[in-house]
Order: structure tokens, then C-alpha cells, then sequence
């Protein structure tokens, strides 16, 4: 079977994200301190982080899976944010769920980055409008962003610019 260069290049075009995640697999390839930390401590961990069970279960609650609901409660923890927030942008750590309307995205972004609060984006690849809203907040972030596909978490610690995709 004869195979076109067409087909190899939409053959590695469809690869492609896979294999620039594949580096920063267990945190490999990461030279960031906080990324390495938050991929050990937080992504790969396979319990919470604290006893106090609010958060995980409001995730739950809202329709996240359980392990994801674990990573961003245990993210929480690991960014040191005090207070909390879901489809709302009150809190250190907001965390925008697949129910919030995707063309208020940028504005949420604007706001809760000129408070300095953590926001947490659930489901960025839900939809084309959803992964450009995305994708042009990830341009205009000025800190690190952290991109696992099934949430974008934009940090505002003073750490350089830089965007992992894991």
C-alpha cells in the first residue's frame, strides 16, 4: 500500500498535540519549579490534599468526573488561595465551569486578573468559539497558564510568561 504525502502530513498533523504533550508527561520536560510541583503534587496525586471535602464535592456536584474534581481542589491547596468560587468570579481560585456562557469568557478573565486571583477555565476544547475564547486569553496572559485539555488554569503568581500544555 502506497501511502501519498498528503496523507503523512495530515497523519502527523493530527499527532502533533499529542507528541508536544507527550514531553511534559510526569512533569519531563518542564523547567518551571511551580508547573513541575503542581503535575507531582496536584495532577498526578491520587487523594486530596486535605480532609475538608467542600470543594471536591460542589465539582462533583456540578458534573466535573471525580479526578478532575480532585486535581482542581487539590490545585487550590497547592496555589496557597484562600477562598473559592464556581460560574462566579468572587474568590482566589475561580473555577468557570462548562455551564458558564463561553461569550463572557474574556470579560471574566479581565476581571478576575485585575483582582490577581487564580481562574480556572473547565473544558476549553468544548467547542470552536469556547477554544478560541480560550486561546486568545492564553495570548493575552502576561503569568503562567497550564493547559491539561480538560482545563486551562491561568495563574497570577508573578511567575514569566509561559504556557504548558500537558
Amino acid at each position: 500500500m502506497k501511502i501519498s504525502g498528503r496523507s503523512i502530513k495530515r497523519r502527523l498533523a493530527l499527532w502533533g498535540n499529542r507528541l508536544s504533550r507527550t514531553k511534559h508527561f510526569r512533569g519531563h520536560g518542564v523547567h518551571s519549579p511551580f508547573v513541575y510541583g503542581l503535575v507531582r503534587k496536584v495532577f498526578m496525586r491520587g487523594s486530596l490534599l486535605s480532609n475538608e471535602r467542600e470543594l471536591f464535592d460542589r465539582l462533583v456536584a456540578a458534573g466535573l468526573p471525580r479526578r478532575r474534581a480532585m486535581q482542581l481542589h487539590n490545585a487550590r491547596i497547592y496555589c496557597n488561595a484562600a477562598t473559592y468560587s464556581i460560574d462566579s468570579l468572587d474568590g482566589d481560585f475561580v473555577i468557570l465551569t462548562h455551564a458558564y456562557p463561553t461569550s463572557q469568557l474574556t470579560e471574566a478573565y479581565r476581571d478576575v486578573n485585575a483582582r490577581g486571583s487564580i481562574l480556572v477555565i473547565v473544558a476549553p476544547y468544548a467547542n470552536r468559539e469556547r477554544q478560541e475564547a480560550s486561546r486568545a486569553i492564553i495570548e493575552q496572559h502576561t503569568s503562567t497558564s497550564v493547559d491539561n485539555r480538560a482545563y486551562l488554569l491561568l495563574t497570577n503568581n508573578h511567575l514569566p510568561k509561559q504556557h504548558f500544555r500537558l
